[in-house]
């Protein structure tokens, strides 16, 4: 059995999906990037094969994605996260045709075909007003877990408007409504609406097209899965895979080097040459 592997380094976290032959997810892990990011990349792939105890001589091609791809050393060739993002998408997903990809440093919007290529795409600036990171400002200011955000958020009847568009003020806005008297489940619920609104104004940059899947870290919070279907009136693909797509993507990218290598060359193209 041959397998082909992705893994993924993002600002925040690293990801490895292994594929097999028949595109079948069949090992994945989850790790915090840290200051090392080569050791991130090695311990992300080592965790991904032994979850089901895959022999590494049996790995046939490794492709790296991600901010960190250059610093997977192991890895035969790299692809960019927007191309990986988007195959993975339509890989879980055969009809999606727009992404948005929420990750700790960065949104990015992405329109693809339906053989999963990227045909336009849209990333947030250089402030992180719209990302997983805006969200872990809040966690701090609040002292509430990140992975509990969503639910907190959820639980509220009323929003409280958050305006600033720069992380770095997040928290001492949201610690003002504090001061106000303002609720923490309210407040909390106007940070991921904040973020929708944003996200959305990158996703019309590039078209809105139906089916939507969402991807990356923050597709796990439900409150922000809510804000951005309440805010493009429609449900959004996601699933508990969505966190790994960068590498799922990579992975069936690797998958094509091996299908490439097996394909014997015809005559005429041969002759062609």
């Amino acid at each position: 059995m041959a397998y082909a592997v992705g893994v993924d380094v993002g600002s925040t976290q690293t990801k490895a999906a292994v594929l097999n032959e028949k595109k079948e997810l069949v090992g994945r892990s989850l790790i915090m990037t840290g200051a090392n990011v080569v050791q991130a990349a090695q311990e992300a792939y080592d965790l991904a094969l032994k979850e089901n105890d895959i022999p590494e001589e049996e790995v046939e091609f490794v492709v790296g994605t991600g901010y960190g791809r250059y610093r997977v050393t192991f890895g035969n060739t790299q692809v960019t996260e927007i191309s990986c993002h988007g195959r993975g998408a339509v890989h879980l997903f055969p009809k999606t045709r727009t992404v948005v990809d929420m990750g700790g440093q960065d949104t990015k919007a992405i329109k693809v075909s339906p053989e999963g290529e990227i045909v336009d795409f849209c990333m947030n600036d250089k402030c992180a007003a719209g990302t997983g990171r805006f969200l872990g400002a809040a966690s701090e200011a609040l002292d509430i877990p990140l992975d509990k955000l969503g639910e907190v958020a959820l639980s509220a009847t009323r929003t409280v408007p958050i305006s600033t568009t720069c992380t770095v003020f997040a928290e001492s806005e949201v610690l003002s409504w504090l001061g106000k008297g303002k609720r923490v489940d309210e407040i909390l619920l106007g940070v991921h609406k904040s973020i929708a609104s944003r996200s959305m104004a990158l996703m019309r940059r590039v078209g809105i097209e139906d089916e939507i899947t969402f991807t990356g870290g923050v597709s796990r919070n439900t409150g922000m899965v809510a804000a951005l279907e309440e805010r493009l009136e429609t449900k959004l693909n996601v699933s508990e895979e969505c966190h790994y797509m960068g590498a799922i993507g990579a992975a069936l990218f690797a998958l094509d080097h091996i299908v490439a290598a097996r394909t014997p060359v015809t005559e005429s193209a041969e002759t062609s040459k």
